[in-house]
């Protein structure tokens, strides 16, 4: 090695570590302030101060005279008009939607006669009162003496009277059930549109005949969508059987009519029928409930629990709850001992 060199000369400088940056203090958390729903607040309050001088004036306000109202509420005669009531409802609406049914199959066939009588009868009848409808049904033997049958536009084999042919309860479910019928069909014909036409496609490259195409395809996916148009006919059939009292029908509005007209105690006799509507109305609201629930099992594989199921869970939760408490007291002693 000669003198006045350096060992290490010519080589590429080491490679330094950059300054450490500045450290500078950590950075609080945000704090998180949830908003202020001042005027929800103040609504809900408003509200509630409401429907508490609402009870307060059905409790204290003498006029409702609530002691006649639980007279007449479970009395026989109210409970044979609800029987009526219920007798309408549901003759009503088994052969207003049986007959729906056939009308909206008419209103979706190729065939332009078919569909267009179909059309023409949802026209007329729900161009139509119902009180009218039920005045002509019970005025039947004074429009047609006599009904025959025989060879069309020709003699008559065979005829009889229509006098003592249709009563006032018959004439009553006639009439329901055909006004039922045009709102039914168009229900049951837009659960029809519902559903996608490929389905029907597939099936018949299938070979499934068209009545189980019906039965097994597509009135299950149908009732997703019928079922609340249906249940809220119902319910409008129900009260609406009320205005068969123009008939003389012994059904409850009629019935409280009768008696209120005897005693003079309206408003009581008034609420008795309408805690009578609004129980069997929540009836139906629980039924139509379950039977939605059922029919959605093939859309929704999981669905919500039902209000007795969480009734059942918070009962659960409450018992578990109640055990650990008890396991945490006795503790202590345990570990004294």
């Amino acid at each position: 090695m000669s003198a006045g060199v350096q060992p290490g000369a010519g080589a590429p400088p080491l490679a330094t570590a950059p300054p450490a940056p500045p450290t500078t203090a950590v950075e609080a958390d945000p704090v998180v302030v949830p908003a202020r729903h001042y005027w929800r607040w103040a609504t809900g309050i408003a509200v509630l101060v409401l429907l508490a001088q609402f009870a307060h004036g059905l409790v204290t306000n003498p006029a409702w005279e609530w002691d006649v109202f639980f007279r007449y509420l479970l009395a026989d005669s109210v409970l044979r008009a609800v029987w009526v009531t219920l007798q309408l409802t549901v003759y009503g609406t088994a052969l207003g939607f049986a007959l729906g049914l056939v009308i909206a199959l008419m209103r979706l066939s190729r065939s332009p006669l078919l569909s267009g009588v179909a059309w023409l009868y949802v026209w007329a009848f729900r161009s139509i009162p119902l009180i009218v409808q039920l005045l002509f049904w019970f005025n039947l033997a004074y429009l047609y003496e006599e009904l025959g049958i025989g060879i069309p536009f020709g003699p008559v084999v065979w005829s009889f009277g229509t006098m003592h042919l249709v009563g006032a309860m018959s004439a009553a479910v006639i009439g329901l059930a055909l006004h039922q019928a045009a709102y039914a069909a168009e229900i049951l014909r837009g659960g029809f549109l519902a559903v996608e036409p490929g389905q029907l496609e597939a099936a018949a490259a299938l070979g499934i005949p068209r009545l189980r195409q019906l039965r097994r395809i597509v009135l299950p996916q149908a009732m997703r969508s019928v079922l609340p148009n249906a249940a809220n006919e119902i319910v409008s059939l129900f009260k609406g059987t009320s205005i068969v009292s123009v008939m003389a029908i012994g059904e409850l509005f009629y019935q409280v009519q009768v008696i209120y007209g005897r005693n003079g105690r309206v408003v009581p006799l008034l609420m008795v029928a309408t805690a009578w509507y609004v129980v069997l109305t929540t009836l139906l609201s629980v039924v139509q409930y379950y039977v939605e629930r059922r029919f959605a099992r093939g859309a929704d594989r999981t669905p919500p629990p039902t209000p007795l199921q969480r009734a059942r869970a918070f009962a659960h939760t409450l018992t578990n709850l109640k055990q650990r408490g008890t396991l945490t007291s006795l503790k202590p002693h345990r570990e004294n001992r």
